[in-house]
C-alpha cells in the first residue's frame, strides 16, 4: 500500500520503510525490495473498509491502465514496433460514499458484461439500484442482479434496436418500462426520470484512481497486476473515508 500511495518503486519503497522504523524507534528488519516483489503475487487483500446496514447503490463502469513493452531507448536501436498493451479495470462504485465495493482486472479482450456477475457477487450488501451503461445492457446482467437481490433497481439505458419481450403488455419487465419511458419521452427525458445522470460519478472514482495511483500498472505478470489494482482500491477507499470533498454551486 505505501508503494503506491506514494507512488515509488519496490526499492525506495524499502528505504521509506525503513525510515519509518528508525522514527518509531522500532528495531524490526525490513525486507528487501525482491522480497517484497516476490510476495506480492501471494498478497491477500481485506474487503472494502465499511459495513453499513442497508442497501446500497452501485454504479459499474470500466477502464484502461496501461501496460508497457519496450522501451523508447531499445526501440530507437533496435528499431520495430513498440509493444504497448492495456489491461481493462472493471469497478463497481457506491455513487453516495465513492467507496468502490468490487473490482476486477482483466485483459483488453474481455468485454464489460461478462465480468458484471463476478462484480456484483463481491458486494456483501443488498442492492438498491445498479447503474450502468448501454454496453451491460442484456438479459445475464438482469439476472444476476436479481440473484444478488431481488428487489433491486436495473438502470442501464437498452440499446437502439432493443424490442420489448413477449409479456411486455401482460408482464412487463424493467426492461420494457425503460423502453416504454423512451418511447414517450425519448433517451435525455428518460435519462430525468430515472436519474441516470448518478453513472457519471464512477467516471469520477476512475479519474481520481489515475490521478493517485496511476494510469499504468507496474507489474509485470497479470497475476501481479490483478493484486497492484486490488491494493491500489484499497489505497483509494482508505483514502475517501479520510475526507471527501464537498462542491457547492455558487449563484
Amino acid at each position: 500500500m505505501l508503494r503506491l500511495a506514494f507512488g515509488r518503486p519496490w526499492r525506495q519503497t524499502e528505504g521509506l520503510l525503513g525510515s519509518l522504523m528508525r522514527l518509531l524507534g522500532l528495531h524490526l528488519p525490513v525486507p528487501d525490495h525482491t522480497t517484497f516483489s516476490r510476495r506480492s503475487a501471494d498478497l491477500t487483500i481485506a474487503a472494502a473498509l465499511t459495513k453499513a446496514d442497508g442497501a446500497v447503490n452501485v454504479v459499474i463502469d470500466s477502464t484502461g491502465l496501461k501496460v508497457f513493452g519496450a522501451g523508447e531507448w531499445h526501440l530507437e536501436e533496435h528499431g520495430g514496433k513498440p509493444r504497448r498493451s492495456w489491461r481493462k479495470l472493471h469497478l463497481a462504485v457506491d455513487p453516495d460514499t465513492g467507496e468502490i465495493l468490487a473490482s476486477e482486472l482483466t485483459s483488453s479482450e474481455e468485454g464489460d458484461a461478462s465480468l458484471f456477475g463476478p462484480l456484483v457477487e463481491q458486494i456483501d450488501r443488498p442492492i438498491g439500484a445498479v447503474l450502468a451503461d448501454g454496453a451491460y445492457d442484456g438479459e445475464p446482467v438482469y439476472q444476476a442482479v436479481a440473484v444478488h437481490s431481488p428487489g433491486a433497481e436495473v438502470i442501464i439505458p437498452p440499446r437502439s434496436t432493443a424490442v420489448p419481450s413477449d409479456t411486455a403488455q401482460s408482464s412487463p419487465t424493467q426492461r420494457d418500462r425503460h423502453l416504454q419511458v423512451i418511447s414517450a419521452c425519448g433517451r435525455l427525458g428518460w435519462q430525468k426520470a430515472v436519474g441516470y445522470g448518478r453513472r457519471s460519478l464512477v467516471e469520477v472514482a476512475m479519474l481520481r484512481y489515475k490521478t493517485l495511483i496511476g494510469r499504468s500498472l507496474r507489474a509485470r505478470t497479470l497475476r501481479t497486476q490483478k493484486v497492484e489494482a486490488t491494493v491500489g482500491c484499497k489505497v483509494m477507499n482508505i483514502m475517501s473515508s479520510l475526507g471527501m470533498p464537498v462542491s457547492r454551486r455558487i449563484a
